[in-house]
């Protein structure tokens, strides 16, 4: 699907606040997300590798009554760490001792207080580059553009970049509002989970970029981990996806001038006439994304802007 290359719309303080304002009015509540406190947010960030986040919470209320500072972490005897990973189920033994081994580099290197910096945070020991960011966002609001697995999926379909390492960093750096690293790393890690995940949601999740998305227009929802394209053949959202392409190619139609760019058999008064064309706007308007009016008798569509 990718080109060779990429280039974002030319309003992306509009891309960046509709993502934000999605997060912000509804997204999942995780505890981990109610709280900046470092120690927390590495536990959490430990935990969730390969790891379902509602699987997460019962491990991450439990281990922080055990162990509720880092200091007590470092403190703590492993053998009691790795029970406990192993009691919840939380795969790869080595990632406890990690933990436990960084918890006692904060206390003994740093006096226990958390570097702040992905690049110092990586120092610890088992923290790597994408927990080190994580850490350094969540906590310290100063972190740098989170690129995994979902974010990679949702860059590549929404502005068509190309599956590399290098352009995924690169856009979402460009992407990443100046100094607002916790609420955008969340948002866009919620959106590849809640809205673009392998089988997508745009309209039931009421994805924010479908304004602006290459699939979404295309109807095309392969990515890097998803292989073979969804069907969509004949589908509401791929003749969603129509209706975009038309108004931005003619930006206005009348509903007999547009329904034959969106169905070849559209016929003004059969089944996939006016009424079914007007359902289909009325669906586009609510989300916002088109707006219609009568004139002369006729209703006129256009997108929003």
């Amino acid at each position: 699907m990718a080109e060779e290359t990429c280039s974002l719309p030319e309003d992306v303080e509009a891309v960046q606040s509709a993502l934000i304002e999605w997060y912000e009015t509804d997204h999942r509540e995780y505890p981990w997300r109610k709280t900046d406190h470092p120690y927390e947010i590495l536990v959490s960030e430990v935990m969730s590798q390969q790891t379902q986040l509602d699987r997460v919470v019962e491990a991450w209320n439990d281990f922080l009554d055990a162990w509720p500072t880092v200091e007590a972490l470092a403190a703590a005897d492993r053998a009691d760490i790795v029970g406990f990973w192993t009691d919840h189920s939380l795969g790869y033994n080595n990632r406890a001792k990690y933990l436990h081994e960084a918890a006692v580099q904060v206390c003994t290197e740093y006096d226990g207080a958390f570097p702040t910096s992905p690049d110092e945070l990586r120092e610890l020991m088992g923290v790597g580059p994408y927990t080190a960011n994580a850490v350094a966002s969540f906590a310290f609001n100063n972190g740098d553009a989170v690129v995994d697995t979902n974010v990679k999926r949702v860059l590549y379909r929404a502005f068509d970049v190309p599956d590399t390492d290098a352009e995924f960093e690169q856009i979402a750096a460009e992407l990443l509002p100046e100094g607002r690293s916790r609420v955008w790393n969340n948002a866009i890690m919620e959106l590849g989970g809640v809205s673009c995940g392998k089988v997508p949601k745009c309209d039931e999740a009421g994805c924010p970029w479908r304004e602006w998305c290459h699939a979404y227009e295309t109807g095309d929802f392969t990515a890097p981990d998803v292989p073979t394209q969804p069907a969509f053949e004949g589908s509401r959202r791929q003749m969603r996806g129509r209706v975009i392409s038309a108004l931005k190619e003619f930006d206005e139609l009348a509903l007999d001038e547009l329904g034959p760019r969106i169905r070849i058999d559209y016929a003004p008064d059969g089944e996939f006439g006016r009424e079914w064309l007007s359902e289909l706007l009325s669906d586009l308007s609510d989300d916002g994304l088109v707006s219609t009016e009568k004139r002369d008798g006729e209703i006129v569509a256009r997108l929003r802007r």
